[in-house]
């Protein structure tokens, strides 16, 4: 652990505080409530604090298993390779961006409510792909891995299919708009990753 906190400080935080407050959120329906993200008063200048407390809980245990796993496995070598501020602005930004989408197209509906840190994981993620394009990923059920920038297309075209048409009551909108704030702010805070990223498929500019 001490490795992980020396090398990732922000994202070793990131990840203990969302643990603890998701942990915390199961036993106090207060705090879950209060935290959670609805768009009909956000949208209204009510509850703006929930655009980041909503990434701090989760819906369940498998909710909160799936998405720390995968912050797991990117943040820590993501923050070591761009930052450690660039690290926590990518998260925190693409967390709120990632929700505004939604709160823009549920503004009407009283009864729909969001949480979950997967728009920002799901930037991590993609910051992870420009450095590390040809990086082995894996897509669930399927036990070979697929270079990280086809995982990167197969997952975008993925949400925007499920926002469309699935009926899970998960907020594919905010994996995808998260995704694609992950890509903006790593290049406004590393612009030298567009050639890091040409350069793995043997292009210089």
């Amino acid at each position: 652990m001490k490795e992980y906190i020396e090398m990732a400080p922000v994202a070793s935080m990131i990840f203990i505080i969302t643990l603890v407050t998701s942990l915390y959120a199961f036993s106090n329906e207060t705090v879950y409530r209060k935290f959670t993200l609805h768009p009909y008063s956000v949208s209204r200048g009510r509850e703006l604090y929930t655009l980041i407390t909503s990434g701090l809980i989760h819906k369940d245990w498998g909710h909160l298993f799936f998405n720390m796993l995968s912050f797991f496995f990117f943040a820590f070598t993501l923050e070591a390779t761009v930052g450690h501020w660039q690290f926590g602005l990518i998260y925190l930004v693409s967390l709120v961006l990632s929700d505004l989408p939604t709160v823009a197209k549920h503004r009407h509906n009283q009864w729909y409510y969001s949480l979950g840190a997967s728009g920002a994981i799901s930037a991590v993620v993609f910051s992870f792909i420009l450095f590390y394009p040809k990086a082995g990923m894996y897509l669930m059920m399927i036990p070979i891995s697929i270079p990280a920038y086809i995982f990167g297309i197969l997952y975008l075209v993925y949400c925007t299919y499920s926002s469309r048409y699935a009926q899970d009551g998960i907020n594919h909108d905010a994996h995808f708009y998260g995704a694609l704030s992950g890509i903006l702010l790593t290049i406004m805070v590393y612009p030298q990753v567009i050639k890091l990223f040409l350069a793995a498929f043997g292009i210089s500019v």
